[in-house]
This record gives C-alpha cells, sequence and structure tokens, in this order.
C-alpha cells in the first residue's frame, strides 16, 4: 500500500543529521509517496540557548528553498514544506504571525516544555523527581489540551503522549487524561499522528500508546503517520509497525495532508 511519513528532520536541526536531499532520496529508495519534512521551528535563545533544539533563523529561507527545489527533482512523490512548532502557552516569547507560519503546508504541534522546563531532554530526569510523576503528566495533558483547542494552526498534532519517553508513569490510571485529550482533538478538528520513534525509548512503544489511539478512534479523531526520523536512514522506520497498531485500534485508513491544506485518505491494506 502507498507509504506515507509527515514528520521528519534534517541537518539543520541542532540534534538531526543528513541534508534535505538526502534525506527526499532515501524516502523515494523506500517508496514514500508523501513526505512532509518538518524541521524544529526557531526557538528563542531562552528555550534553545546552544541552538540545538531548533532550526536556526539564519537558516529558515535556505532550509524553505531547499524543500522546494527538491519538489522539482522528485515529481512523482508529494514533498511537503512543513515544520515543528512548539506550544509554549503563556511562555511563549516569540512574534507568531499567520503570514509567517502560512508559509508552510504542515505544521506540527508539539510540546515539549512545561512551565520553560523541557521535559524530554536527557538533562531532565531530576526534574521530574522534583516534579512528581502524576503531576508532570497531568500537567503535560492540559498543556497539550491547550495547545490542541489554542488558535494555533496546528495541521496536526505530534506524538500525543511524549510524557511517556523515559517510562515513567503515574499512580494512577491515566484513561481520563486520554479521554479529555481525545475530545479536544474532536472539538478543535486536530488530527494526532502514530509518531514510531516512541518504540526506540525507555516507554518502548509508539507514540500514542493503544489505549489512547483507540481514545482518538472513539472520538473520530483522522491520524497521520511519522518516523521523527532525525536521520536519512530512519525516513522509513516502523511504518509497517504503526500501520498494524492503526488497524488494531480500528483504523482503517490513513489522513494525509496535502500541498494545497487539504486532507486525502489512504486506506489501510
Amino acid at each position: 500500500m502507498e507509504l506515507v511519513n509527515t514528520h521528519t528532520h534534517t541537518v539543520y536541526s541542532g540534534h538531526g543529521e543528513g541534508s534535505v536531499a538526502e534525506l527526499v532520496h532515501a524516502a523515494s529508495l523506500a517508496q514514500i509517496s508523501s513526505l512532509a519534512i518538518t524541521e524544529h521551528y526557531i526557538l528563542s535563545p531562552a528555550f534553545d540557548p546552544a541552538g540545538r533544539f531548533s532550526i536556526p533563523e539564519k537558516s529558515l529561507e535556505q532550509y524553505c528553498t531547499e524543500i522546494l527545489q527538491a519538489r522539482e527533482l522528485y515529481p512523482h512523490m508529494e514533498i511537503l514544506l512543513g515544520c515543528e512548532l512548539d506550544w509554549l502557552g503563556s511562555w511563549e516569547d516569540r512574534s507568531l504571525t499567520q503570514a509567517e507560519l502560512g508559509r508552510f503546508d504542515v505544521v506540527l504541534g508539539s510540546v515539549h516544555f512545561l512551565d520553560g522546563w523541557v521535559l524530554d531532554a536527557p538533562s531532565s530526569h531530576e526534574g521530574w523527581h522534583e516534579r512528581g510523576f502524576d503531576a508532570v503528566w497531568e500537567s503535560y495533558f492540559k498543556i497539550w489540551c491547550e495547545a490542541v483547542l489554542s488558535e494555533m494552526p496546528f495541521t496536526i498534532m505530534a506524538h500525543p503522549d511524549l510524557v511517556k519517553k523515559f517510562g515513567y508513569y503515574p499512580a494512577f490510571d491515566p484513561r481520563k487524561l486520554y479521554e479529555q485529550a481525545a475530545e479536544a482533538c474532536r472539538v478543535a478538528g486536530r488530527m494526532v499522528e502514530v509518531n514510531t520513534s516512541g518504540a526506540l525509548w525507555m516507554c518502548r512503544e509508539m507514540y500514542p500508546s493503544a489505549a489512547l489511539l483507540r481514545e482518538f478512534h472513539k472520538a473520530g479523531v483522522p491520524c497521520s503517520i511519522g518516523t521523527d526520523a532525525h536521520s536519512p536512514k530512519d525516513v522509513a522506520r516502523g511504518i509497517d509497525a504503526a500501520l498494524r497498531l492503526l488497524y488494531e485500534c480500528g483504523y482503517r485508513e490513513v489522513t494525509v495532508p496535502t500541498k494545497d491544506k487539504d486532507r486525502r485518505s489512504v486506506t489501510i491494506e
């Protein structure tokens, strides 16, 4: 069946590798028909002092140009110009405008920061223990739902339960949080993704978990697939497993954003 990937990164991220051309070439070899290149959008020095988490402002135009050039070289693929935009809530210190973000075909919405603290960095473990697992989970889903219900032009909500990355879980059953997340997406009309990269971390499962994905399905939330590749070699990593997870949780199609900011469906075979 048709393979799609709506979440990828390149060397333009301070922690990625491989050029846009190398990523697209790898996707073509993997027979991916629709590829969104979604570099981490510019963060201020307050959130990214070492330039490790986002694309430098000086590189943004070149990044966009290279993606548009790749379209010309690979006309058999739908290559989408995208970015991953962190939701910072009341801590937002950027002047984001519709004109600025409207250039992108795909804007992934993600939550990595809770009140200025990055929850998924290798250096965050001490913060987890200081705050407590229950409190971090409750705060994460509260802020995630705020992002979903915001006016930000998010095309897809990325890695919905990123909070489980390090295998830190609450003492309580998180089902209520899952129901709230699914309802927020239903109300806002948001898409979510099955992000295959979670299987590589301590949680040992994709984002979202099967339990959360079933809540999204019950709420009628459309779902895409993203590998969150930070290297060309990982561009197709886990897509087949993501398709199986989607099917097991009730989905019969993958929803894919298009260059004209619409959506199309791919039947899961």
